[in-house]
């Protein structure tokens, strides 16, 4: 796998830096309406910040890659500024992703299968609650808060050992404990100053608020699974190239090129279509959603298991 700084291709740094900005104000405009409209375009504004919001979070795994803008430092404070409005700690997110990355369809980082030894039933909860309804992003920005408030105990042994591998985010955080403390602080900091300085300025309404977030929690917590969902047990391929409605693809910066960007991580987002799966076979989106829904986890296939492909399938020919 490719070093966060090293670049397969130019970033399409100007496009990205236009992009960022037009998220921010769309973004804005969207958390304005829900608070401010009639409750239909309170709905319709929730919705449209459901989609939109991936953008700036799009743009933040860019540069989580080294791929968002063509130096290190320009990359560093592009990421800085778009998980400032996701939010999160760039640093964070980034050691976070890239053992994503390192650990892929292994046993620790699995969550449509359940272990030998493992409760079913708790490992069905992280994913319908997780990534099913929303629960996943919002442990995000709750998880920077408790760094943020108590350092000392997010970086605790008993936080790391014994707290967090039953939350289902166990070498997550202990790679992320390794980090510099001061560096992350600042920028959970700056997140949350970013955070309530839009909440503040735009007058905003917590119901409003928490509408328009929860949307995109359900869409966001869903994505970071589906595209993974049932693939091969193999860690630099074990991805998906989904099919799904282009506009709604554009708004994620190509990410559902899921499996492309797992082989290919030092790829920018724009290079992603050339390099993905166009064999007619790919799943779609919601083939895979609807069959988490029904299918909940499975027992584990060993690793280097092949995709199980019949686990979406067959609700395909049931339906």
């Amino acid at each position: 796998m490719l070093k966060p700084g090293a670049v397969r291709g130019a970033a399409p740094e100007s496009l990205n830096w236009i992009l960022l900005g037009a998220s921010a104000a769309a973004t804005s405009g969207c958390l304005w309406l829900a608070s401010h409209g009639r409750w239909w375009a309170m709905l319709a504004a929730s919705i449209v910040f459901a989609f939109v919001n991936n953008v700036p979070f799009a743009l933040m795994h860019e540069a989580v890659h080294g791929v968002a803008a063509n130096t290190p430092r320009r990359n560093y404070w592009f990421g800085f500024l778009a998980s400032c409005m996701f939010p999160t700690s760039f640093s964070m997110q980034q050691i976070a992703h890239l053992g994503h990355h390192a650990r892929n369809r292994t046993d620790t980082d699995l969550y449509d299968y359940y272990l030998p030894g493992q409760s079913r039933l708790v490992r069905n909860l992280w994913l319908y609650g997780g990534n099913l309804f929303g629960l996943y992003w919002f442990c995000i920005p709750l998880s920077n808060l408790i760094y943020l408030l108590g350092t000392p105990v997010y970086r605790s042994r008993f936080f790391v050992e014994r707290v967090a591998p039953r939350m289902g985010f166990g070498p997550h955080v202990r790679d992320i404990a390794q980090l510099s403390p001061l560096r992350v602080w600042l920028e959970m900091l700056c997140a949350f100053v970013y955070q309530a300085a839009i909440y503040i300025g735009l007058g905003l309404d917590w119901r409003g608020w928490l509408l328009a977030h929860w949307f995109f929690a359900l869409h966001w917590s869903a994505l970071q699974y589906v595209d993974h969902a049932w693939s091969a047990r193999d860690v630099g391929h074990g991805a998906w190239d989904l099919k799904v409605f282009a506009p709604v693809r554009w708004l994620t910066l190509n990410y559902q090129f899921h499996r492309a960007h797992h082989s290919n991580p030092g790829a920018p987002w724009t290079e992603l279509p050339a390099l993905a799966v166009h064999d007619g076979r790919e799943p779609t989106f919601l083939q895979i959603y609807w069959s988490l829904w029904r299918h909940g986890v499975q027992p584990a296939p060993p690793m280097g298991a092949p995709a199980q492909r019949s686990l979406f399938a067959a609700a395909d020919q049931e339906a």
